[in-house]
């Protein structure tokens, strides 16, 4: 009867301290062995997207891959209303930065299917524009080993649906994409864009929808969350690669930044690819490139399996 107590209380302790591990990782720190990223590969059409970066069909079409080797030449400012001054390169093709990238140390997290979407901007031949400050100009080699053009340590890519000087369709995309300052930075999407009318939000905080009812929302007022081939415990994800361009992860938040979401479970994932992730109750957090203003929830039930975020972190509106 003693043995088969101590059995038992072994077995609670266990337990105990199960739990006390953030979300089954590692220290918190990286997904068990074995994970790789994905709990399983996604199913095809659950992105919502046949290419998952914003671009649809024509993301690979011939204008994209010649965009790809195409010279920056002379830098150029154009002075928008909406965005105030915008970086183009000679032909006045608006240039962007990625915010998965990094600039210290220059880095680019966009390849493959990424780059044919948003073909970076070669190094070679760019010089600054008039005004800009030529120290700012850099250059960082890519996965390839091509050489893109930085602006202050930032990565320059172009937009495959920029079709014709001046536009600039890809301002905003899955909350990541901005067209460049010419000092690197975002430029000002005043009025417009992701950031519209979500000044003063905290990093993440709930609204009233009038259909999903209470919801969780970033920083910028936009839509937050879930896919059901993720898993909290122990924390997995299975949008990895392209699905990361349709769906992008949600920065950790400090917890004293929130207001009304549930502090349970509510951890950075360190992900196998080396983004940090916010979670609510262990389940990765994600946006969705399909919502540009706040308010929108384009990416409700996508696939089925994609779903707004209850303050407790649970998926919106899934039948039981």
């Amino acid at each position: 009867m003693n043995t088969w107590r101590s059995a038992s209380l072994v077995a609670t302790a266990a337990a105990l301290l199960a739990l006390t591990t953030a979300c089954g990782q590692e220290k918190g720190d990286q997904a068990p062995a074995g994970a790789v990223g994905a709990a399983a590969p996604a199913a095809e059409g659950g992105y919502g997207s046949s290419d998952g970066y914003g671009s649809g069909a024509g993301a690979k079409d011939e204008q994209a891959s010649q965009s790809k080797a195409q010279e920056a030449g002379r830098l150029a400012v154009w002075d928008s209303k909406k965005l105030g001054e915008v970086v183009t390169d000679s032909a006045g093709f608006t240039l962007y930065r990625f915010d998965q990238d990094t600039a210290e140390p220059p880095k680019s997290a966009c390849d493959g299917d990424c780059a044919t979407a948003w073909p970076p901007v070669p190094a070679s031949g760019a010089t600054a524009a008039p005004g800009v400050d030529e120290s700012l100009l850099g250059e960082v080699t890519r996965s390839d080993g091509t050489k893109q053009l930085t602006i202050d340590g930032w990565p320059m890519y172009r937009y495959a649906k920029d079709t014709k000087p001046g536009e600039a369709k890809g301002q905003g995309v899955g909350g990541t994409w901005f067209a460049s300052a010419p000092d690197g930075k975002k430029a000002s999407a005043e009025g417009s864009g992701a950031g519209a009318g979500a000044a003063g939000l905290p990093g993440m905080s709930t609204r009233e929808d009038p259909e999903l009812g209470e919801i969780v929302v970033d920083k910028n007022g936009m839509t937050v969350y879930r896919f059901m081939k993720d898993s909290a415990w122990p924390m997995k994800t299975a949008c990895t690669g392209a699905c990361l361009e349709k769906w992008p992860v949600v920065e950790p938040v400090a917890k004293d930044d929130t207001k009304g979401i549930l502090k349970k479970g509510f951890v950075t994932f360190n992900r196998p690819d080396g983004l940090k992730q916010q979670t609510i109750d262990c389940w990765p957090l994600y946006t969705f490139s399909g919502d540009k203003q706040p308010g929108d929830t384009n990416g409700q039930g996508v696939g089925g399996t994609w779903y707004a975020v209850s303050p407790e972190g649970k998926p919106v509106g899934v039948s039981k």
